[in-house]
């Protein structure tokens, strides 16, 4: 098991990251956090919606080009809780299932970096999925533009356990993509996971504790 916190600190850029497990006490937990390299990506906030959350610009006047960046990461499906990095979080509910909605989705298009969409759903029962869509060809231009799909289904989660996915495994241009299985991680609160994610780069954290919702927002002073 590695440490959430330590690794964190030592990668300026993982991108957009998911983390679901169960805190210290035995509560299921899911963090959501989103970064930002450029002026558009950094003018952002999370705000709450009816079943969730959404991405919102910060300052609308700044506002470049909302697509890839204005979404919403969190949606409720049915007792379920979905969280993702994009839009793929519509297309899982509008389907009612996890698995068809990223069937149908692929990575993002936004070469050279082709990001991944990773994506989760919790179930009630604390079990839980995480999925990655990624480019087969990774950084190459020249490799395959196919889509891998990959799913990761636990039973659950011990306590102080979560397990960690992000879009990238650090900084770069371009930015190299995730790889691998779900890193198993020991499961810190959400002040520490906001305070170990790069000052310059961090921009918002969902955190959802047993239910209970706190937003961190960059841009609003947290």
């Amino acid at each position: 098991m590695q440490d959430l916190v330590e690794l964190l600190r030592s990668n300026p850029y993982p991108g957009r990251g998911i983390v679901v497990g169960r805190d210290h006490a035995g509560t299921q937990a899911v963090y959501y956090w989103i970064m930002g390299r450029s002026a558009n990506s950094r003018n952002r906030v999370f705000v709450t919606t009816e079943d969730g959350i959404r991405t919102q610009a910060h300052d609308p006047s700044k506002l470049e080009d909302p697509s890839l960046i204005i979404y919403h990461p969190v949606r409720a499906m049915g007792d379920a809780l979905v969280v993702t990095n994009g839009d793929q979080t519509d297309t899982i509910v509008g389907k009612g299932d996890f698995h068809a909605g990223c069937m149908a989705r692929a990575y993002e298009p936004d070469a050279p970096n082709f990001t991944p969409r990773i994506s989760c759903v919790i179930s009630p029962d604390g079990s839980f999925e995480l999925s990655l869509l990624k480019r087969q060809g990774g950084n190459d231009p020249a490799a395959s533009d196919r889509c891998v799909r990959e799913f990761f289904a636990y039973e659950g989660a011990d306590a102080r356990t979560g397990y960690f996915i992000s879009t990238y495994q650090g900084d770069g241009n371009p930015l190299p993509s995730f790889s691998g299985e779900p890193v198993e991680v020991a499961l810190p609160a959400a002040d520490k996971i906001w305070g170990a994610l790069d000052a310059d780069n961090k921009v918002s954290l969902y955190a959802n504790v047993g239910g209970e919702v706190r937003l961190y927002n960059k841009n609003l002073g947290d």
